[in-house]
């Protein structure tokens, strides 16, 4: 009997963007995932492949969206306040997107409205802010838990769901393949939370902002990798992208397409190492 697959797909904006070779090889190697859990741009990557979407389709549409400034701002557009009492409501918040309606203008049509319609068990993280810990979504509706899950702060507003004020999943579970751990035989984890690199410039204060973020999380998975590892984590070249660095996809697509040939070759070894016999 063949070993189960797991695929948790963790946050880091722009970066998460390389997720989309892991689908690739996943499909080119013939897996279909019995589960998959994902954080921030993780979950997003994650509701298109358990919607069915190929990895294939998933490139396309995503190159599709991000072709152009002109092609972004043309969907942020169509995701701006209906009237001026919602774009004021909980108070006037000029430098904080709603994420709902930025995600309802970006979401491929393939992405169902509830958990209950996708094809593959799917795990959302959120953090529930007033709560202090992870809130995981697996049932109900859909797109405000992948709204949720992409709420980063200072950027979006926290999104309100079931009486909890939410943000990004990132910040409690940056990979979370905890979640998965004994839904599967063999865990496939991905990192692109990235970690801060020296440049020509001194780091400005949204440069400080966002890397204090990406060593949060770094510290949260090495502590996370003391008590329970994945099977196979794979960590793709993404530190020189900023996180929202979305219309650079070509540029990250390039820079990480050898994660596809790591990742064959990993399945290949935990394969061999755990499921093929031994030769005496």
């Amino acid at each position: 009997m063949s070993p189960t697959f797991g695929l948790a797909l963790g946050g880091g904006g722009a970066r998460g963007l390389a997720h989309i070779h892991v689908v690739e090889a996943l499909d080119e190697m013939g897996i279909r995932p019995v589960a998959i859990a994902g954080s921030s741009i993780g979950a997003l990557v994650g509701a298109g492949m358990a919607s069915g979407m190929t990895g294939r389709e998933i490139r396309e549409y995503a190159q599709t969206i991000l072709a152009t400034r002109a092609q972004v701002a043309s969907r942020m557009w169509r995701a701006r306040p209906g009237s001026l009492a919602e774009a004021v409501a909980g108070g006037l918040r000029v430098s904080q997107f709603n994420v709902e309606r930025i995600l309802k203008a970006f979401l491929p049509d393939m992405v169902p409205g509830t958990f209950g319609e996708l094809e593959i068990p799917l795990k959302v993280t959120a953090t529930d802010y007033y709560g202090h810990k992870l809130a995981v979504f697996e049932d109900g509706d859909l797109p405000s838990a992948l709204a949720a899950s992409c709420a980063i702060p200072a950027v979006f507003r926290p999104v309100l769901r079931d009486g909890l004020t939410l943000i990004d999943g990132g910040i409690y579970n940056p990979v979370p393949f905890d979640l998965i751990e004994h839904a599967a035989d063999i865990v496939i984890a991905v990192d692109v939370v990235g970690a801060p690199e020296e440049g020509e410039r001194q780091p400005t204060s949204v440069d400080l902002m966002f890397g204090a973020t990406q060593l949060m999380m770094q510290s949260i998975i090495a502590n996370k990798l003391t008590q329970c590892r994945p099977d196979i984590l794979i960590r793709p070249p993404v530190s020189r992208f900023r996180v929202l660095d979305f219309l650079k996809i070509e540029a990250v697509m390039a820079e990480t397409a050898s994660v596809k040939d790591e990742l064959k070759r990993a399945v290949e070894e935990t394969l061999k190492a755990q499921y093929l016999p031994r030769k005496h």
